[in-house]
């Protein structure tokens, strides 16, 4: 059990002068102690994950798990918990069965899942396996004529190197001293994203056209059994769809290819149930608030992506983001604290997609960052903070190079010292919601985590599951981000904002596929 030592806190504090920004240490004593002592974080992540998940956008389990959220906010107390629509997204897509198999010229029994937006098999399909290297357009031409009725393998053999040490990894305070002293980095130059769905279109359309039975990938990385994959198709219904898809481990992946190339026939068994769901092409965001007294048209917000990729049961990806706030609304709920501010917790949908249930909540309510026209609720946030590297532990926060919040930060951060969580940063950090806001000049925020198996294990793959959690890393989390909010919302000013972002009228301008 962690046991808070404030005293301690308390003169470090006056040493540092970090007492300039006023912490209410009562307040985060009580947040401490019913984060630690009457945790329900682990609770919610298994519904979340065993229950409803996973919780692809516009999926069954999607929807499941909103109507659950929705209940259990309205029981912890907070109001009007709702889903509040967006859209339009497009089609969902889901799998209830899976099954692979080698069974020439011996039977092994294969590793892998179906990828999003494939169809189903519509049954076993038996079939030999051809081994057809894509890599880019001109790939295709040397296939033309042979992949009819065949298992179709597009990647080469993936090298699988022996291990030298653990998956996991916490960050060292050197690492996290080396974050702190890293100057804002430039933007990073835009993913080839055009380019390379243009390609994934073509690859699709060629295959079907050349009447392969199946595609088969070993993913982007993994090996013993973990496979990272995500999509072959789209929620979009403007792109071609591909033949039915699978990805698989490339222990198992390597052997087919090296019986191929052996002149050894490889013959695979392969079932796949899926279906696309065209019935509702709107989606939804989580909302539900905690009305503020005396300021309550200002609001502070905490949020996290409520949905995932379909490997695993999406837990580190991002039931664990979506628990922490969760269990950080009822804390403050249910222990009364008074806040000035209203707070909102959002969770979000369509993140894997490219933020968007993010981005529409912020174009609607704020700003849309084509014009930056703002709204009169612009003017009314004081900050949002989001949660969505995994399941570590807080170690600190990024300032997305708004330096002005950093006294406040530091002293905020100060009594979790002892947790761990003392760094902040300069830095920017992207891939994630917080940047919706940021984008359109609103103080957005995203906590420093440690790594933990995220980049290793996790991270999209059929290892995103509950019992990669680390629950005292979640009851942490929760109880920092209550404390970051509590404090936001009883703050005399709101949070400091950098100069308002210049319009980006080519914000958005192409419809894309998947993320």
């Amino acid at each position: 059990m962690v046991r808070p030592t404030f005293f301690a806190v308390f003169a470090a504090a006056c040493v540092s002068g970090w007492a300039a920004e006023p912490v209410d240490l009562s307040a985060v004593h009580r947040i401490r102690t019913e984060a630690f002592e009457n945790s329900k974080v682990m609770e919610t992540l298994f519904h979340l994950t065993d229950v409803h998940g996973p919780r692809l956008t516009n999926s069954p389990g999607h929807r499941k798990a909103g109507d659950w959220a929705v209940k259990r906010l309205g029981e912890y107390g907070l109001d009007n918990p709702r889903l509040a629509k967006w859209g339009p997204f497009g089609r969902g897509w889901s799998h209830t069965k899976f099954q692979a198999h080698l069974i020439e010229p011996g039977y092994q029994s294969i590793i892998g899942f179906p990828m999003a937006w494939s169809p189903g098999t519509g049954g076993v399909i038996t079939a030999e396996a051809f081994h057809a290297p894509m890599k880019e357009e001109a790939d295709l031409a040397k296939y033309k004529g042979k992949l009819r009725g065949k298992v179709v393998l597009i990647d080469s053999v993936r090298a699988t190197p022996m291990r030298s040490a653990g998956l996991g990894r916490r960050y060292s305070e050197k690492e996290l001293d080396d974050i702190v002293a890293t100057l804002p980095e430039a933007k990073p130059p835009a993913s080839d994203r055009e380019k390379r769905n243009r390609w994934q279109g073509k690859r699709n359309s060629f295959l079907k056209e050349e009447g392969a039975l199946m595609m088969v990938t070993t993913g982007y990385e993994g090996d013993g059994g973990t496979v990272f994959a995500s999509s072959a198709g789209s929620y979009n219904e403007e792109f071609p769809d591909p033949p039915p898809s699978i990805a698989i481990t490339p222990e198992h992946y390597n052997r087919v290819v090296r019986l191929i190339e052996k002149k050894i026939p490889a013959k695979l068994q392969v079932e796949v149930d899926a279906a696309f769901h065209a019935e509702t092409k709107d989606s939804f965001n989580v909302l539900a608030e905690i009305p503020g007294r005396s300021k309550r048209d200002e609001v502070v917000m905490l949020g996290a992506h409520f949905d995932s990729w379909h490997g695993g049961t999406g837990a580190t990806d991002n039931g664990a983001g979506s628990a922490v706030m969760i269990e950080a609304a009822r804390i403050l709920k249910t222990l009364g604290l008074p806040m000035d501010r209203t707070v909102r917790l959002a969770l979000w949908s369509g993140e894997e997609n490219g933020l968007l249930g993010s981005k529409a909540y912020v174009k609607e309510t704020f700003a849309d960052p084509k014009q930056m026209a703002l709204t009169a609720q612009h003017g009314k946030l004081a900050a949002y903070f989001n949660v969505d590297n995994g399941g570590g532990k807080i170690r600190g926060v990024y300032l997305q190079q708004n330096d002005m919040a950093r006294p406040i930060f530091d002293a905020w951060l100060e009594p979790f010292r002892d947790l761990g969580a003392r760094h902040v940063t300069i830095r920017n950090t992207g891939g994630t919601d917080h940047l919706s806001f940021d984008a359109v000049g609103l103080p957005g925020f995203q906590f420093i985590q440690d790594p933990l198996e995220y980049s290793t294990r996790t991270h999209h793959s059929n290892m995103d599951t509950y019992d990669r959690i680390v629950p005292q890393d979640l009851q942490q989390a929760a109880a920092i981000v209550a404390s970051f909010v509590y404090h936001a919302a009883n703050r005399q000013e709101m949070l400091p904002r950098k100069p308002l972002p210049k319009p980006r009228p080519d914000e958005d301008k192409k419809k894309e596929p998947n993320d």
